[in-house]
């Protein structure tokens, strides 16, 4: 399950709950600017990432991932 499309669609219905204005979910949506995120969702948002996937995103990866696609990859990275 590690093809970019699966990724891709696993993560997005991780947002949905998080998603609390109903944001159109592409590669280039950002966290803070488009689906406004504080740094409390992103944290239990990423933690639910991890969980769903079985890794660690470091904090030095969090600060480098913007956008959904920017996660997606990293989500690919650490799964190998």
């Amino acid at each position: 399950m590690t093809d970019r499309a699966s990724v891709f669609e696993t993560v997005t219905a991780q947002i949905e709950p998080f998603n609390k204005k109903g944001v159109a979910l592409t590669e280039s949506t950002t966290f803070a600017g488009d689906l406004e995120w504080d740094s409390l969702t992103v944290m239990d948002f990423v933690a639910a990432i991890e969980d769903e996937f079985d890794i660690i995103i470091t904090m030095n990866m969090q600060a480098e991932i913007e956008n959904i696609g920017q996660l997606v990859d990293a989500v690919q990275k650490l799964k190998g």
